[in-house]
Parts: C-alpha cells; structure tokens; sequence
C-alpha cells in the first residue's frame, strides 16, 4: 500500500522539545521547593513510623503530594504545617497538574492547528510553482524565484530526501516529501491548479518520469520546465512534455570553452545571471505608447521579442513593429540605486 505524501509547512513555533524542557525545569524547581518547605519545619509532621523526616521522607511527601497520590503515612500534625500546607503546597499541586495537563494540552492543540493550516493552504494554493527537487540545482532556482518577486507562499518544493525537507523548511518554503515520479504526490502538490513545474531531478531518466506524470495530471495546461545533464536527452525530455529543456553540462561546457577564448563575455553572462550586480535580462508586455514602433526604436535595450509565446529575431519583417500583446525581453539595469539624501 502506498503511503499519503506528507506535507511539511515552515516553522512558525519554537521546538517542542524546548518547550517540554521548560515544563520539566518548572515542575522539578516546584519539588525543591516543596522539599525545601516540608524538610524545615520537619518537626510539624508526623510518619506513621514515628522515626522523623528525613530528606527522603521531604522527597518522598513532596513527590506523592504534587502528583496527588496522598498515601497518607506522612500528614501535617502542627498548625504551622497545616498552614503552610494551604498557601503553598496546595497552590503548588495545582500548578503540577497544570503542567502535566499543559503539556498533553498542547500537543494536542498544535496537532490541531497544524490541521487547520494545512486546511487554508489546500484552499488557497493556485497559480504556484512546483519545484520538484531541492538539490543544488532546485535550490538555485527557488532563490531565482524570489529574487524576481515570487512570495514564498507560491513556492512548493518536492523532495524524497528528508535533510532536504528540513532545509526548504528552514528556508520558509513549504514542501512535500515523496517522490514527484508519483502522481499520488504530484496530485497533493495541486500540479493541476499550478502556474508552472520546474523538474530539478538528481538524474535525467527521474526528471523524465516527472515530466510525463505532470503532463498526464494537468494534461499540458502546466508549463514545464526541466533540467537535463546531458543533451541527448533533452529531446526525450521535451517529448515526455517540458516545454523547456535546459541542458546543464552542455551549458557549463560551453561557458568553460568560452573563458579561454573569450573571457569578456563570461563576465557579461555572470553579471547578467547574478542580481543586483548591474545588468540584467527582463521581461515586460509592449506598451500602449510603443504599438507601432520597431523594438531597436525603445528606449530599453531589446535583444529580443515574444510573439504569440514564440520568441523571434528581430530584424525580421515581422517583427519591425510592436502588435498588441507581443513581450519585449531587454537589459535592464540591475544595480542598486542609491538612497537619495534628506533635503
């Protein structure tokens, strides 16, 4: 029988360790005190042995008082004790069990609360991006995501490795351990009601199988885009359904190629990658003003044009002038612009 994917949602609270060792400090420091109350005024009890109290008898009465057991072999004989026993040691009983109580209380209450979470994100999660692995490579495109402004609640993260899991965790994004290869987890993910899927898969034949079960659930509503190690098989990659395919070893090889040949462009390619270096590749719809203007005419420095979802050369006949709902892809200055200083 195959196992239910397990949602894991970020860290909101401290850790329940922490906080069951705070009860634990509170509940012994309330038998010292007991010990130390009954243990100083020993003369005011009375054992049914008639041998005194000792330390461990003041042990023995605190821990059997607190937990509200009474055996009765050790009472309070003397008025002093008597009062003690009601502004102190009562109050202090109370306290105990609040503190056993507590403690069930609020597993059960953050048991709750985990439920009802889960709950809200199932309803409002649609229009987000499935990221399915978070080694190195899902891991730099989750940090690409939010750096072009994607909020970390439409970010979902598919990972069988548990270490992986704590670190999308820790890093606020929620994620489902299981293996995207199956559509069981895919479908726990909402891929159906996603923006996009980005298949960041240890090894090509896993990012293959990922890519077919995301096409078959969302039926090729949801674009996908997936990375590959080698180039031979980025084709199968795109007939499994990517709609992208970027090849990881062919790409750093021919940046390697290009460093010893031409060193300058491997600068220009890092600064355009890297945020808040200076330049950078954007991507914005045609404006009203720019309809009927060649993309070279625009202030912005085009490279490139996206018509119909297809992207196209500029130069071309076609392409001379700017239709209503054509995308520009072009430069942008990227560095950080300083504060302006008060007047």
């Amino acid at each position: 029988m195959l196992t239910p994917a397990t949602v894991h949602l970020p860290r909101r609270y401290a850790g329940p360790l922490r906080a069951l060792g705070l009860r634990l400090i509170v509940a012994l420091s309330l038998v010292f005190v007991i010990v130390t109350v009954v243990y100083s005024d020993r003369e005011g009890y009375r054992d049914v042995n008639e041998d005194g109290i000792s330390l461990l008898d003041a042990f023995y009465y605190a821990v059997v008082t607190l937990s509200t057991t009474g055996y009765g072999d050790i009472t309070p004989v003397s008025p002093t004790a008597r009062f003690v026993n009601v502004v102190i040691i009562t109050p202090a009983r109370v306290m105990f069990l609040i503190i056993l109580v507590g403690t069930t209380l609020e597993v059960l209450t953050e048991q709750y609360r985990t439920n009802i979470r889960l709950t809200r994100w199932r309803k409002r999660m649609k229009d987000h991006i499935v990221v399915c692995g978070y080694g190195t490579k899902g891991r730099s495109a989750v940090n690409a995501l939010l750096e072009s402004g994607v909020d970390k609640e439409h970010i979902l993260v598919v990972e069988r490795d548990p270490a992986a899991i704590r670190q999308a965790t820790a890093a606020g994004l929620v994620a489902i351990e299981g293996s995207a290869t199956r559509a069981a987890i895919l479908t726990e993910a909402h891929v159906q009601r996603a923006k996009a899927v980005i298949v960041a898969a240890h090894s090509d034949e896993a990012a293959v199988l990922i890519a077919l079960t995301a096409r078959q659930l969302t039926k090729g509503k949801v674009r996908i885009v997936a990375a590959a190690r080698e180039a031979e098989n980025a084709p199968l990659l795109k007939q499994s359904g990517a709609h992208q395919v970027i090849v990881s070893s062919a790409t750093a090889g021919r940046l390697l190629g290009m460093s010893t040949s031409a060193p300058p462009i491997i600068d220009v390619v890092e600064d355009l990658l890297t945020p808040g270096e200076g330049m950078a590749l954007a991507v914005r719809s045609a404006t009203r003003d720019e309809l009927g203007k060649s993309p070279r005419d625009l202030d912005d420095v085009v490279i490139a044009m996206v018509r119909r979802g297809r992207v196209v050369q500029l130069g071309d006949r076609d392409t001379d002038k700017l239709e209503v709902g054509d995308m520009v892809v072009y430069v942008r200055d990227d560095r950080p612009q300083p504060s302006s200083l008060p007047s």
